[in-house]
């Protein structure tokens, strides 16, 4: 499995890295506009992510203008929604409305910090990128 991390904050990004490097190849970016690039370039190349993780809150570009972009750039190469990259937003903030916004906007999960490894775990095994 292929992983993008974007994450802004050291710890939670060392943290997601350690733990998500157990299931799969690891990406990382500090911000949401290089999280875009690299997914770009991935999607250029052949070597799609399954799974990328954005943080809500980062500099540059947020993870909601993040997430936005990723599932254009899927729609404008004809990916299928079953085929696209599963998302799954991380905030430190618990905002209801916030984390709605991102589920209409193509996100398939969410994670609120300090991430739950056993909820993550379950997540990751309900959108099938892990077998449990």
């Amino acid at each position: 499995m292929r992983i993008l991390i974007a994450e802004d904050d050291y710890v939670s990004r060392k943290f997601l890295y350690k733990f998500l490097s157990t299931f799969g190849e690891c990406d990382v970016t500090v911000d949401g506009m290089e999280a875009i690039e690299v997914f770009l370039s991935a999607l250029e190349s052949g070597q799609y992510y399954d799974l990328v993780c954005l943080d809500i809150m980062m500099p540059e570009v947020d993870g909601v203008k993040a997430l936005k972009t990723i599932r254009l750039l899927e729609e404008e190469r004809n990916i299928s929604k079953k085929d696209r990259t599963k998302i799954i937003m991380t905030t430190a903030l618990n905002d209801p409305e916030g984390i709605f916004k991102t589920y209409e906007l193509g996100s398939e999960a969410y994670a609120v910090k300090p991430i739950d490894t056993v909820k993550l775990v379950e997540v990751m095994t309900k959108l099938g990128l892990i077998d449990q």
